[in-house]
């Protein structure tokens, strides 16, 4: 198991995930349609290449999974009871096909659970950045993790 317990984790405590991932077309293209999203700027080359950006920017919401996704083999693989919330989640700059994106967590929140005795609440903040290190996607997320056994 990967994850760790709540009372494993300290305030402060930082992972630079080793997972990174270069997005592609397929993937923007079966996410945008898997979830029914049309907008153009997804799926559209010409109607992207009018755009500000001048091609196509990859689903924001894709990015924003993505990053939880990287994010859980070192943080609640195994010990994750409910993840109880996300946060203020900001997407600062575009994400485009090509971009390899890494995940970075910090712990800025841990308490007790007032209704599990067997569990905790940890506050993960979570920022993804791609290979210019510009921040893509940042967001708090809250679990409720169980204890160590």
């Amino acid at each position: 198991m990967a994850g760790r317990f709540f009372d494993e984790w300290r305030l402060g405590d930082r992972i630079e995930h080793e997972l990174r991932r270069t997005v592609t077309e397929t993937d923007n293209l079966l996410f945008s349609t898997m979830t029914h999203n049309p907008q153009p700027l997804h799926l559209d080359a010409e109607a992207a290449k009018a755009s500000e950006f001048g091609r196509i920017l990859v689903n924001g919401t894709f990015t924003f999974s993505l990053m939880i996704g990287i994010s859980v083999g070192d943080t609640t693989l195994g010990t994750l009871i409910a993840n109880l919330g996300y946060d203020k989640t900001v997407m600062p700059n575009p994400v485009f096909i090509g971009d390899t994106l890494r995940a970075e967590t910090e712990i800025v929140e841990l308490r007790e659970s007032r209704s599990r005795p067997d569990a905790g609440i940890v506050t993960f903040r979570h920022v993804m950045r791609n290979q210019r290190d510009q921040d893509v996607c940042s967001c708090l997320r809250m679990a409720l993790l169980k204890k160590r056994p």
